[in-house]
């Protein structure tokens, strides 16, 4: 049960809670106390129909974008799943000549940085002015991707390894995401991993060698 409500699996914690459930506390009027289960039984209850329908509209989302002909395209990326996929797509849209570059949809996502130049100063920042609901979308999906693709993670970890802090390199991950999505949409091509990280390829073999 809390591995499911994502807390550790921690058999103290299990025991300790137990004991704490069993351990005798004070106690109110029979009436009270019944009148107070009833309060938390109605709660229960409007818990149970709230997941319910947080399920169903999670479910008709997936359904309804299963229909659209870029959904094979942008599912075939790892880390987007049907609704971040919706997502992604509800915001870039299905014109595939929108943006004409991958920059273009960089910045229109706020995962290309801005680089400020004057004189001896130079310094790189996020970007501020972007569609906030596509870089939120892009956060999760490269926080998934970590988990799923192998090369999105190496490059993670590349980033962190130069003193990029977690959001930072989220962000630059996700920046190569969006380019690279922005041409199998624009080809109308799936996600291929190879291509998409060429770096680690070159690693492998140099480690095959």
């Amino acid at each position: 049960m809390l591995h499911r409500c994502g807390r550790r699996n921690d058999t103290r914690l299990v025991d300790q809670i137990l004991a704490d459930l069993k351990t005798p506390a004070l106690r109110q009027s029979e009436r009270v106390e019944a009148a107070l289960g009833l309060t938390v039984e109605g709660l229960v209850q409007i818990i149970t129909a709230m997941r319910h329908s947080v399920d169903q509209l999670q479910a008709e989302p997936g359904r309804e974008f299963a229909t659209h002909p870029l959904a094979p395209v942008l599912r075939s990326a790892s880390g987007l799943g049907p609704v971040l996929a919706a997502r992604v797509l509800a915001e870039v849209g299905d014109d595939p000549h929108r943006f004409t570059t991958a920059n273009g949809l960089r910045a229109f996502a706020g995962t290309a940085p801005v680089t400020r130049a004057s004189g001896r100063s130079h310094y790189v920042k996020a970007r501020k002015v972007r569609n906030k609901r596509l870089g939120d979308a892009c956060h999760w999906w490269a926080f998934a991707a970590l988990t799923w693709s192998p090369g999105a993670r190496a490059h993670y970890d590349r980033r962190r390894a130069t003193g990029d802090h977690h959001n930072a390199a989220l962000r630059n991950l996700a920046n190569k995401l969006v380019a690279r999505m922005w041409w199998c949409i624009a080809n109308n091509q799936p996600w291929d991993e190879h291509a998409a990280w060429p770096m680690l390829n070159h690693d492998d073999e140099v480690a095959a060698a």
